[in-house]
């Protein structure tokens, strides 16, 4: 064209103002507040019909050509012919940077799209990215169809749109988990439109480093928006709620780029002993990454060469990370993870559990955080758990009372206190597959406590900082992973003294060497003992001679003084699991201090001063015939048809009445002998706490001070189990009270 040619061309725009002028490499950079309020402007006069952008030029072209392009911002939108991006936004050539395909998603040809992006937003210095979707959108209704039809689990795809549909399933599962198992299918597609939106958004911030800086940097911003068919009216709906966390994600490239080993892998392209160690938060992020892909289909771990092999054998080991995970075959950890060889240390066994076995899991532990640098322990349950189900099953139907006849009941057995806490948690009512999903949660804390009870190089390395352990979820529904954190009784346990696992403990007894046992420690020894106790995996029969002399030359220093009953099924040291110089026990008809009080009273002085121990602990049982006795006592007395009192068994009873006495109070006239039995053995242990608390100076002052505690529990017959009952409730009433003379000490004192 020649230069007469153009002038005229450009006083003929000039002088109509319906041709807009369009936006060059010439302009300035523009803000994305006020790219956006052009995006609504724009919107505004599409709804109103009154659009300004219908009408271009041959000038105006020339300068597009001329000058290049400076977009304001880039719009990623589906292809769909109804939703057609420039005229929505009534915008003019040079305005927006278009990218479109159905269901505007990442799922396929990502990089693609990604890299787009960063050409505009670096080199075009576009400054905001809007991701479009619109309402009755075919690809998302049909992926949502898809799902709800159950047609969504994987499978070899018949054509390209089966394969695209299939991606976007989760975006319709998340939208159905959001909106509830009751919602319509149509209202789950329409959700599912939103959903699908921030989708896109998230994973241009996962994917994109240049794009997540920008972002960070406040260069850029990426809004998301509906487009309304049945309105012409775009929704705005701002930034992804995910923002913040996505940008410290630290992927480089999109899953399908990522056809070579990514840095985190190492110098040989897997991690290997030349490679430095990874810091716990790193390592968490990068199992969370991996999973991720996993989750998506988009896995980018890669087939390991011969010369990654080569260095795997030459230069060792560096796993990022450790795993205890269960052994169920649909649970492929490293898969899971999208792990090279090298990144994950993989420990499994059914239930993921510490029951039996431990010093394998944790010795195996310990030689990986030691030796090997890892500084990330993972314990990973999954749903679905056949080993917890199995657990839980076998605990509510009474199972656990019985000795093992096979290692797999054993299995469940040790598993039982996981089944009783989930149950205890959600009550006795709750669904059975509530209460075996709930128990797969528990099981995962209770694996990391055993860690942290039984480990002091775990513990130190926690403790320094050098080392988190943490637990999670693998769900089988979804591929994901539900990342647990670490256990609520980290802080608690950290103060555990105990070295070793109890299968590995055996060469070790109490002596006055070792030192005073804190009473929550001492509760733990004894819960920990009845717990092998009852599973059948007792350890304290591994006594030698060394140990035996140990105790007859250095003397004893026992963590728990023990008042039980004389009755031969409650052997109190078998039961807590105990070995020799662990316990100090006191045994009577019905563990009381009804009569020869001041023996009871006197060995406790003793226990708690000259061996310093720290912890008096009550047990009571069922089915005790000393309280049975005593409760057929009080209602034949109350009946007038008192009992003998010619015999020490017949004022033993009658001592005990009053503890009868109260539980029939307690639970009224229509209770049965049985029922006031059952009650009293547990009036009997407070009974017994409060007679110690009143009648020993000496006890009560330790008791004040925090030097020691009382405690009671009742051990069931049937279970094998101790049900512990903590301490007395009128314990602080007691403390404040003057001290009660001894009423054998009354007696001898008025001569009696």
């Amino acid at each position: 064209m020649s230069v007469f040619a153009r002038l005229s061309e450009a006083l003929t725009m000039c002088s109509r103002p319906d041709v807009r002028p369009v936006r060059t490499a010439a302009d300035p950079p523009m803000g994305p507040n006020e790219a956006l309020n052009l995006l609504k402007d724009g919107n505004r006069r599409f709804v109103q019909g009154q659009p300004l952008a219908n009408r271009t030029n041959a000038v105006v072209r020339q300068e597009l050509v001329e000058l290049g392009q400076a977009p304001h911002t880039a719009i990623i939108g589906c292809a769909d012919s109804r939703a057609p991006l420039e005229t929505i936004f009534d915008t003019m050539p040079g305005d927006i940077f278009v990218l479109r395909n159905a269901g505007n998603t990442c799922t396929h040809a990502e990089g693609s799209m990604v890299g787009s992006l960063e050409f505009c937003t670096g080199k075009l210095g576009s400054r905001l990215v809007l991701v479009l979707g619109h309402t009755k959108c075919g690809a998302v209704y049909g992926a949502t169809k898809t799902f709800l039809d159950g047609q969504a689990s994987p499978k070899k795809f018949g054509s390209a749109l089966e394969g695209l549909l299939q991606d976007l399933g989760a975006v319709a599962q998340q939208a159905q988990e959001e909106m509830g198992p009751d919602a319509e299918a149509d209202a789950v597609a329409a959700h599912a439109v939103k959903v699908n939106v921030f989708h896109t958004i998230d994973f241009l911030l996962k994917f994109s480093e240049s794009i997540r800086e920008g972002v960070r940097s406040g260069q850029i911003e990426i809004h998301g928006g509906i487009y309304h068919l049945e309105t012409g009216n775009v929704e705005f709906m701002g930034k992804s709620p995910r923002q913040t966390e996505l940008l410290d994600s630290s992927l480089p490239i999109p899953p399908s780029m990522a056809n070579c080993p990514e840095p985190d892998h190492g110098v040989h392209g897997v991690r290997t002993g030349a490679d430095v160690a990874i810091r716990s938060r790193d390592a968490l992020k990068l199992l969370k990454e991996g999973n991720e892909r996993f989750a998506a289909g988009a896995p980018t771990a890669a087939t390991t060469s011969r010369d990654m092999r080569r260095a795997l054998v030459k230069c060792g080991q560096a796993p990022h990370s450790a795993i205890v995970g269960c052994a169920d075959s649909r649970v492929p950890v490293d898969t899971v993870f999208d792990a090279m060889p090298g990144d994950l240390f993989v420990l499994r066994n059914a239930g993921n559990t510490c029951t039996h076995a431990e010093g394998s899991i944790v010795g195996s532990l310990e030689f990986c955080t030691g030796k090997l640098g890892t500084q990330l322990v993972l314990v990973l349950g999954h749903t679905q758990c056949g080993a917890v189900a199995g657990a839980t099953q076998s605990y509510k139907s009474g199972g656990i009372s019985k000795a093992p006849g096979t290692a797999l009941e054993g299995l469940l057995q040790g598993l039982a206190s996981v089944a009783q806490q989930a149950t205890e948690d959600l009550g006795p009512g709750a669904e059975e597959a509530k209460l075996i999903a709930h128990a797969v949660k528990v099981n995962v804390f209770h694996s990391i406590n055993f860690l942290l009870k039984f480990s002091e190089p775990l513990r130190e390395a926690v403790r320094k900082g050098d080392l988190d352990i943490q637990g999670g979820i693998y769900h089988l529904e979804t591929g994901r992973v539900e990342f647990l954190g670490r256990s609520p009784r980290q802080a608690e346990l950290l103060s555990s003294k105990r070295a070793l696992p109890p299968s590995l403990a055996s060469g070790n007894v109490r002596t006055s060497r070792s030192g005073a046992v804190l009473p929550q420690e001492a509760m733990v020894m004894l819960k920990d003992g009845n717990e092998r106790f009852a599973t059948g995996a007792p350890i304290s029969g591994k006594v030698h001679q060394s140990m035996r002399e140990a105790l007859a030359t250095v003397g004893q220093a026992p963590h728990t003084a023990l008042v039980g009953c004389a009755d031969s099924r409650v052997p109190l040291e078998t039961v807590f699991d105990a070995l020799p110089g662990d316990l100090f026990v006191l045994r009577n008809a019905g563990n009381t201090c009804t009569h020869a009080e001041g023996s009871v009273l006197g060995s406790l002085e003793f226990c708690t001063g000259a061996l310093n121990t720290r912890l008096i602990f009550v047990l009571g049982h069922t089915a005790c015939g000393a309280i049975k006795g005593a409760t057929k006592a009080y209602l034949a007395l109350k009946k007038s048809n008192p009992a003998k009192d010619g015999q020490a068994l017949d004022r033993l009873l009658l001592g005990l009445s009053s503890v009868a006495e109260s539980a029939a109070s307690e639970l009224g006239r229509k209770a049965t002998e049985d029922e006031i039995a059952a009650h009293a053995v547990k009036l009997n242990v407070f009974h017994t706490m409060n007679f110690l608390l009143q009648h020993s100076e000496p006890i009560r002052q330790k008791v004040r001070s925090g030097e020691l505690e009382i405690q009671g529990g009742i051990y069931d017959l049937g279970s094998g189990r101790v049900q512990f009952l903590g301490q007395s409730p009128v314990q602080s009433k007691l403390l404040k009270s003057q001290p009660a003379t001894a009423p054998s000490k009354k007696d001898k004192l008025h001569g009696a």
